[in-house]
C-alpha cells in the first residue's frame, strides 16, 4: 500500500486538530480591532551581503533598508524555497514548494503559461477575502494568459489567467525578467503597447560589455532602464490613493538588481561594487520612496513592511576579486546554487508596536512561511489544502520560538537539500547551479554520494562529513522522503 494511502484514515482527524490548534494561535496573534496593511517588497537577485545592516563591509549604500531594520526585526537564517526566481515567487504567494507543481526545476519564460492554480489560496486571495485592496507592481514571472496555436502565451488576447485570477485587484508590470522577451508592460490583463519592434542581443556586462540584453520582441516605447522607476512610481501612486477605511496589500516584486544591470544616470558611481552595486543602491532608494509614501499617508503605525529577496546574488568569484564586495557574505555559492549563497537571503520586517525595534532573529525561516504568518495576523487558520509548506513565524519574531522542523532547498538545476537544526544534507555532489561544477558530479568509488554539513560549525559548507555521520544522512533522507510523499511539510 502506498505510504500516503496508509495515512488517509488518520488524515481528516489530524487535519481538524491541527486546524483547530492553528486557529487558536491565529486568534491569539490577530490584531485586535485593526487589520494591518501589508507591503511586501521582493528584490530580484539581491544578496544578504549587499545590505549594510547585514554586512558592515558592504560596498553598496543601503540607508533605507538599514533604517527599516533598525526599526523592526531582521532574520539571519531566512531562506528562499528555491535558488532561482519563478519557484520562489510561487512559494512566496502560495506557501507551497514549487517542485510540487509541473515546474520541477528552472524558471518560466515570457511566453509561458500560468503556474499558480486558479483555485489555490494565495496571499492576495486570502487578504482580499478579509476585505483588503490588493495590488502587485513589478515583475510577475509566474506565467500569463491563454495559449496560442504553439502552446505559448497569446499576447493579443486578455492576459488571464494571471495576477487578477489569483487574488489581485490591480497589476502593472512586466511578464518576466528583464532579459526575457516580450519586452512589454501589462496593465491588469492587457498589454499597454504591443511588441511590434525587436530588441537586438546586447553584450554581457560581466565580460566587459555595456549591457546585458537577450533579444526579442519589444514594444516601441519600452526601455529597460525605465522599468524599475516605473515600478516604484506605480507603487507610490497606489499607496497615495489608499485611505484608512480599507486595509491594503501591495506586493512589489522588483526586476532589480537582476541583469540587465540598468541604473539610471543619477545612480551611476553611487557604490563601490560597479554597475551591480549602483543598481542595488537604486533599489534601496526606491524602497525609501515607498517608506516615505507610507509615512506621508499616515499608514506607518499600522503597516507591516517586509523587504527580502528571491534568491542569493548572482555575484561571481571574479566580481568578489575585482571589487572586494561579498554579495552573499561568507556563505558558499551564489544564485541558483544548492549551497547557502544560493538561497539564504536578507529579510527585514517592520510592524510598529508588534515587533521589537532592532531585534535580530536567528530562527530558521522560509519565504513559503508568509502565507501562514499573514493568515495568523488576520486570524484565519489555513485549510489542509493550502500553504502545505508554510509555518506561522510570529512566535519566532515575537517570542524567539522555533517554529520550523526543517526546510527543503532546491537549486536552479534540480538538486534537493534539507536542513534541520545544525545539519544540512544535499542529495548530490556539485553546486547544481551557477558555480562550477555547474551540473551534478559523479561520486567516486567508496566516496560520498552527497554532501552533509554541520551548519553550526561550518556555515560556509567547506567540509563534507557525509561519510562520518551515516545516521544523520539516513534520518534526513527519511524526512525528505516523507515530505515528498505526503505532499506537505507542515
Amino acid at each position: 500500500m502506498p505510504r500516503l494511502a496508509r495515512w488517509l484514515p488518520f488524515a481528516l482527524p489530524l487535519t481538524l486538530l491541527l486546524a483547530s490548534a492553528q486557529a487558536v494561535v491565529a486568534d491569539h496573534h490577530a490584531t485586535k480591532g485593526q487589520r494591518p496593511n501589508v507591503v511586501l517588497i521582493l528584490a530580484d537577485d539581491m544578496g544578504i551581503g549587499d545590505v549594510g545592516i547585514y554586512n558592515p563591509d558592504s560596498k553598496i549604500p543601503t540607508p533605507h533598508m538599514d533604517r527599516l531594520a533598525r526599526a523592526g526585526i531582521r532574520m539571519t537564517d531566512m531562506h528562499t524555497p528555491s535558488a532561482v526566481c519563478t519557484p520562489t515567487r510561487y512559494g512566496l504567494l502560495t506557501g507551497r514548494y514549487c517542485w510540487r507543481t509541473r515546474l520541477k526545476q528552472s524558471v518560466l519564460f515570457g511566453y509561458d503559461l500560468p503556474l499558480i492554480e486558479e483555485e489555490r489560496m494565495t496571499l492576495a486571495s486570502l487578504l482580499r477575502k478579509h476585505g483588503y485592496a490588493t495590488a502587485v507592481f513589478g515583475k510577475w514571472h509566474l506565467g500569463l494568459g491563454v495559449p496560442d496555436e504553439n502552446g505559448k502565451t497569446d499576447y493579443s488576447k486578455p492576459l488571464s489567467p494571471g495576477p487578477l485570477s489569483v487574488g489581485f485587484d490591480r497589476f502593472y508590470g512586466i511578464p518576466a525578467s528583464l532579459d526575457m522577451a516580450p519586452y512589454v508592460y501589462v496593465d491588469d490583463t492587457r498589454v499597454v503597447e504591443a511588441a511590434t519592434d525587436s530588441e537586438p542581443d546586447g553584450n554581457y556586462i560581466r565580460w566587459g560589455g555595456t549591457g546585458y540584453i537577450v533579444g526579442g520582441p519589444r514594444a516601441p516605447s519600452f526601455r529597460h532602464v525605465d522599468v524599475l522607476p516605473v515600478t516604484f512610481d506605480k507603487t507610490v501612486e497606489y499607496i497615495e490613493s489608499q485611505t484608512a477605511e480599507r486595509p491594503f496589500f501591495v506586493y512589489v516584486p522588483l526586476s532589480a538588481p537582476h541583469t540587465p544591470w540598468a541604473p539610471t544616470k543619477e545612480f551611476k558611481g553611487q557604490s563601490q561594487a560597479g554597475v551591480y552595486g549602483d543598481f542595488t543602491a537604486m533599489v534601496d532608494h526606491g524602497i525609501g520612496r515607498i517608506l516615505q509614501a507610507i509615512d506621508e499617508g499616515g499608514f506607518a503605525d499600522n503597516t507591516l513592511v517586509i523587504v527580502t529577496s528571491d534568491n542569493g546574488s548572482h555575484w561571481l568569484p571574479m566580481d568578489i576579486e575585482k571589487y572586494g564586495h561579498h554579495g552573499n557574505l561568507h556563505y558558499r555559492g551564489q544564485k541558483a546554487d544548492i549551497h547557502d549563497g544560493g538561497h539564504r537571503v536578507p529579510f527585514i520586517a517592520r510592524w510598529p508596536g508588534k515587533f521589537e525595534a532592532g531585534k535580530v532573529s536567528d530562527q530558521l525561516g522560509c519565504l513559503t512561511d508568509m502565507l501562514a504568518t499573514v493568515a495568523a495576523i488576520v486570524g484565519e487558520p489555513l485549510p489542509h489544502d493550502a500553504g502545505e509548506d508554510s509555518f506561522n513565524l510570529l512566535p519566532a519574531w515575537q517570542k524567539g520560538e522555533a517554529v520550523r522542523e526543517a526546510i527543503v532547498h532546491h537549486s536552479g538545476r534540480g538538486m534537493f537539500a534539507i536542513r534541520r537544526g545544525e545539519w544540512k544534507l544535499i542529495f548530490g555532489l556539485g553546486t547544481s547551479g551557477f558555480t562550477e561544477p555547474w551540473g551534478w558530479v559523479e561520486p567516486e568509488p567508496g566516496g560520498p554520494r552527497g554532501q552533509l554539513y554541520n551548519m553550526a560549525d561550518d556555515v560556509s559548507e567547506t567540509t563534507n562529513v557525509w561519510l562520518e555521520h551515516p545516521e544523520v544522512v539516513a534520518e534526513l533522507t527519511r524526512l525528505m522522503h516523507e515530505y515528498r510523499e505526503t505532499g506537505c511539510s507542515r
